[in-house]
């Protein structure tokens, strides 16, 4: 609640790192309205897939790796396979509750899954809002530090010297607010 009244909206913030060697391309913004990501809907299960592919459906949003990412609602006590042949699979529960081998989970609550487990997403009760991640595992560890991605610790170092002395790229639309790096980091 903000000031005694519910909220109308909420969101989920989510980073998608970038293959190393795609890391220094220039930036890009696209926008990608609602109405043209692919729909799904089978026995209880409904949703969007909104960056990469699903079961044969694919997204328009470009990205750079292979990635799913999906916007999936079951309804109360429906069943969802979430394919095993994602290298890396994780979920969020945004909504309700989802039951996995017999395991309850509630919402706001990060789930990350072992490669080739095979696993069936049950709706709750009450049904449940999720999304669901997975691809290729990245081709080297990354680092974050605030809004900073890198594969390397020096790049970062160096985004944030470039940050806090201007020399950082404006981001577009923001140019009358600048946010100072956190501090004590």
């Amino acid at each position: 609640n903000l000031r005694g009244h519910p909220l109308s909206i909420s969101g989920l913030q989510t980073w998608l790192a970038l293959p190393e060697r795609m890391e220094e391309i220039d930036p890009a913004f696209a926008h990608t309205a609602k109405t043209e990501l692919p729909l799904f809907s089978a026995e209880g299960a409904s949703g969007r897939v909104v960056i990469g592919s699903m079961g044969g459906i694919t997204s328009p949003v470009k990205s750079f790796s292979e990635t799913m990412y999906v916007d999936l609602t079951l309804q109360p006590h429906a069943r969802f396979p979430f394919d095993a042949t994602q290298e890396e699979r994780a979920l969020y529960v945004l909504e309700g509750e989802i039951e996995i081998a017999g395991d309850r989970f509630a919402a706001d609550q990060l789930l990350v899954f072992r490669a080739g487990d095979e696993i069936t997403l049950v709706g709750g009760a009450q049904g449940c809002h999720v999304m669901l991640f997975g691809g290729a595992a990245m081709d080297s560890q990354k680092f974050i530090w605030w809004n900073f991605v890198s594969s390397s610790k020096e790049r970062i170092e160096q985004a944030k010297e470039e940050w806090r002395t201007g020399r950082f790229d404006i981001v577009p639309g923001d140019e009358e607010e600048f946010v100072p790096l956190p501090e004590g980091r």
